[in-house]
């Protein structure tokens, strides 16, 4: 077992865990399963969380204030950075649109999402400063009395979902640019604190890494250094709970299945709807790697067919779905951009390691993805605001998504609470997130190479065939 691969551990683990949820529902095993299993998941789900929000935070302040020179590559960073994050949204936006309308969490029995939603509605009853979303309460509908996993609810708790629903109420009345406001933090230490305020830390990391890097070297050098140790050394943390993430990812997967499905044909209703959102993002992803980068290249650059553009990046492409890291295929990357697309060393120098740190439109259109699928198999039904929610909160926190293997899952949390899901959901996703994060990889590194193209087309350092 030492020698296999840690994401062949990890695909073990995942099977383990549904194997013995079948056991385990058919058996009637599901007390054991949550109460001496199912923590082991929770302490997994919370190392996550708090390595979430320092991982950012450096990561953002680290790659901007990489930036070197701002004065004489300001029109080079800026073209950069708009090109990553104009495709990020393109992405996050395609994936909404494709989840939206396929709706794979609806492919699951009608039923089982009621109990969902009742398992959410108790979670959020449970967690202090969440609201429900949409203002429903499924236990106070007379249509599910009948239901006999029904629970009644305290006075105390029909008290505290009566006040969600009015904040939800007063949320309505908000302006269109309310988010733009809370984006801005007033206190930042109140923002690092609060796993809910996220979208204020991005800000702040933005804002703090911009500065850094107008700072004089001799100035900014010991806290430019500090602060790319400081990520190393939460990458490294990542490193090692990811080595330990097969037992990890066992018990969570068993204990949140276990409590999701009594019957092992509630477990099958399940992998139902894991299989539509699987084919929902299998979509998305291959109409960024075949019809979104090819056409916008043939835009730019008129002498690269689309079928050149393949084969002169296929190299770094085939690496990226193997080892599921951007910034382990970045030599390769640069190799190809420079040698095959004829990008100037320059530019590729520039352009491809900020793409490693900043650019996820995979991992982003991923995120989009899951949460509207994770909400839809709940019955929670996001308003418009709060998916534009998701698109903000995926974009930004894409830039602070480490470039390496399952780092898009500790940016998941950040997206989940964002909009008030239970952040234990991306359990639900994780028996196929291994493969789907290969095929991810890819959309990340051909977009490197198409923004990397793009910038050397307007800054005439490419060398056209």
């Amino acid at each position: 077992m030492k020698k296999l691969p840690l994401h062949v551990k990890i695909m073990i683990g995942l099977l383990a865990g549904v194997i013995w949820a079948f056991i385990s529902s058919a058996l009637g095993w599901n007390d054991f399963t949550t109460n001496w299993i199912d923590p082991f998941g929770q302490i997994f789900i919370r190392m996550l969380k708090y390595i979430a929000v320092p991982l950012v935070l450096f990561s953002i302040i680290g790659g901007i204030s990489g930036l070197k020179d701002l004065s004489k590559l300001g029109r080079m960073g800026g073209k950069t950075l708009s090109f990553y994050l104009v495709t990020t949204i393109f992405a996050v936006g395609i994936g909404l649109i494709l989840v939206n309308v396929i709706r794979p969490g609806d492919f699951i029995d009608e039923e089982q999402r009621i109990k969902n939603r009742l398992q959410y509605e108790e979670w959020v009853s449970a967690t202090d400063g969440v609201e429900i979303l949409d203002g429903k309460h499924y236990l106070d509908d007379p249509k599910y009395n009948g239901l006999d996993f029904r629970k009644e609810m305290t006075e105390a708790e029909k008290k505290l979902v009566e006040e969600k629903k009015a904040t939800a109420e007063e949320k309505k009345d908000e302006g269109p640019l309310s988010f733009l406001v809370d984006m801005v933090p007033e206190n930042i230490i109140l923002s690092l604190s609060n796993d809910k305020l996220m979208l204020q830390v991005i800000f702040f990391a933005i804002f703090f890494g911009v500065c850094l890097a107008l700072v004089p070297d001799e100035k900014g050098a010991g806290l430019k250094n500090f602060v790319d140790a400081t990520n190393e050394v939460f990458l490294k943390m990542v490193d090692l709970i990811m080595k330990s993430a097969p037992f990890f990812v066992f018990a969570l997967l068993a204990g949140v299945i276990s409590k999701m499905a009594d019957t092992p044909g509630e477990v099958l209703q399940i992998f139902k709807g894991l299989a539509s959102y699987s084919v929902t993002l299998v979509i998305g992803l291959l109409f960024l790697i075949f019809v979104f980068y090819p056409l916008i290249v043939k835009g730019f650059v008129k002498s690269l067919t689309y079928k050149k553009f393949f084969q002169k990046i296929s190299p770094a492409q085939f690496l990226a779905f193997s080892t599921s890291s951007s910034a382990a295929t970045l030599p390769v990357t640069m190799e190809c951009v420079e040698d095959n697309l004829g990008v100037s060393k320059n530019v590729s120098s520039f352009v491809l390691p900020i793409g490693a740190t900043v650019n996820m439109d995979g991992t982003s259109l991923y995120q989009a993805v899951a949460v509207v699928f994770m909400a839809q198999m709940h019955m929670v039904d996001l308003s418009v605001t709060q998916q534009l929610t998701i698109v903000l909160t995926a974009t930004l926190a894409s830039i602070g998504s480490a470039a390496v293997p399952s780092a898009g899952i500790v940016m998941m949390v950040v997206v989940l609470q964002s909009v008030g899901l239970n952040p234990a959901w991306i359990a639900i996703i994780f028996p196929v997130d291994r493969p789907l994060d290969m095929l991810r990889t890819v959309v990340n590194v051909t977009g490197d190479a198409t923004v990397a193209t793009l910038v050397a087309k307007s800054e005439d350092e490419l060398k056209e065939d």
